[in-house]
């Protein structure tokens, strides 16, 4: 029996050293503090907000606008290594990380270009789980801001998440985001489209100012100059000295004997700009040519001569969308 008791001892302080060397293993890693930063940044690079979010410290305690703290704005966040972790005054510890961040792979760009940086996330003791894990909480969420200005529209895309600004037109709205991240924001339609603009998002602290620049595609410019061309060619089917509605015509001062004859010769070249309200656009002024043939009788002697002429004109045009995207084109004339 004093053997039995002896091996049951010597088993129990085996297991009680076990269990202490574990405590203290997991205290150094998964219950440490750069352990509780390292959950959030792989929740992050496996694109679970939920879990991010999920984080004591990590709440969202400002008015900035939260439809980004959503998987589908998330970049993607790969080879995050701690680089440190310096313990402070009461209980804080500084950590900080080194990472690679992009925007997300799409069918245009499967392998998106990285960008290295770091962060640095202040984290305190909150309390102990079970009387032997500590507990930790960030002391400033590690959730940033973007400030989007959408020019001449209101929609645009981060991330490849569709996104409508409540801001006035061309006036930045500030949305919330977490940090690190990588941010790509953007605009098409139908018939406008922008340049990609890219935001790596590493400090808490810090607002990411972004502009898009909303303009006309080829797709908008080729079908307002098929409309263009299609309607001064009917135009010059009128055979009216002015042909009605229409930006070119021509007076005479001798009396017309024939039918006038139009035909266009120099169609005007469209390009589109924006407008002076937002959503609209403009066809600037633009010069183009109509050729006339027409017989005419002088009032002075009556001989009758052909008159036989180039007629240049301009054209301009204001446009604007009906619902469902139907595109409105009206002339302009000063």
């Amino acid at each position: 029996m004093r053997r039995t008791l002896i091996t049951w001892s010597a088993a129990f302080v085996l297991l009680v050293a076990g269990f202490a060397a574990s405590v203290v293993a997991l205290n150094a890693d998964l219950y440490s503090a750069h352990g509780f930063v390292s959950r959030y940044l792989e929740a992050l690079e496996r694109r679970d907000s939920s879990a991010a979010l999920a984080l004591p410290g990590v709440g969202t305690g400002n008015d900035a606008a939260s439809v980004l703290l959503t998987d589908d704005a998330m970049g993607a966040l790969s080879d995050v290594t701690i680089v440190s972790d310096t313990a402070g005054d009461e209980g804080r510890h500084t950590v900080v990380a080194r990472y690679e961040i992009a925007p997300p792979p799409t069918k245009a760009q499967p392998d998106p270009p990285s960008t290295t940086a770091t962060s640095e996330f202040v984290v305190v003791r909150d309390g102990t789980s079970f009387g032997l894990f500590p507990k930790w909480r960030f002391v400033a969420s590690p959730i940033s801001s973007i400030s989007v200005t959408v020019l001449h529209a209101q929609d645009f895309e981060v991330n490849g998440l569709p996104v409508t600004s409540k801001a006035q037109p061309d006036a930045p709205a500030t949305y919330q985001v977490f940090a690190p991240g990588f941010y790509l924001v953007d605009h098409e339609s139908t018939y406008t489209a922008a340049k990609a603009v890219g935001a790596a998002v590493t400090a808490n602290d810090e607002i990411a100012d972004v502009t898009v620049d909303v303009q006309a595609n080829e797709e908008f410019v080729a079908e307002v100059q098929k409309h263009v061309t299609a309607y001064l060619a009917e135009c010059a089917t009128q055979e009216l000295m002015m042909p009605t509605g229409c930006p070119f015509g021509q007076s005479l001062s001798n009396r017309v004997v024939s039918a006038p004859k139009w035909s266009m010769l120099a169609d005007p070249v469209v390009t589109i700009v924006p407008g002076a309200v937002s959503g609209t656009w403009t066809v600037p002024k633009t010069a183009a040519t109509a050729h006339l043939v027409v017989d005419v009788k002088s009032l002075r002697d009556g001989t009758v001569s052909t008159f036989d002429e180039d007629v240049p004109f301009d054209v301009q045009y204001a446009l604007t969308f009906e619902p469902g995207n139907k595109l409105l084109i009206t002339a302009v004339y000063e």
